[in-house]
């Protein structure tokens, strides 16, 4: 499972609004959409950082970063590489 299929199913199965004849697609913008609210946004912080093995800083916490899945999935690659090129300094 690559890493958009990642975050589709984890906010498909943790919205408590989303019907299951919708169709999310990376583009979809889910705060504009209706299916995101407070609780779910934390949720999701919390997500990617234990499954993903980064620490989001205040910067990261932007909505546009959690948008859509695809700003998702460059986020976590964003920090993925951040922490790779710590790593090697």
């Amino acid at each position: 499972m690559n890493l958009h299929e990642q975050i589709r199913e984890y906010i498909e199965q943790n919205l408590v609004v989303f019907d299951d004849e919708i169709e999310l697609t990376n583009d979809d913008h889910i705060f504009e959409m209706g299916f995101v609210n407070s609780l779910f946004a934390m949720k999701l912080v919390t997500f990617l950082e234990q499954n993903f093995g980064f620490q989001l800083d205040n910067e990261d916490l932007d909505i546009a970063n959690f948008s859509t899945v695809n700003r998702i999935v460059s986020l976590i690659e964003k920090k993925q590489n951040g922490a790779l090129a710590n790593e090697n300094s």
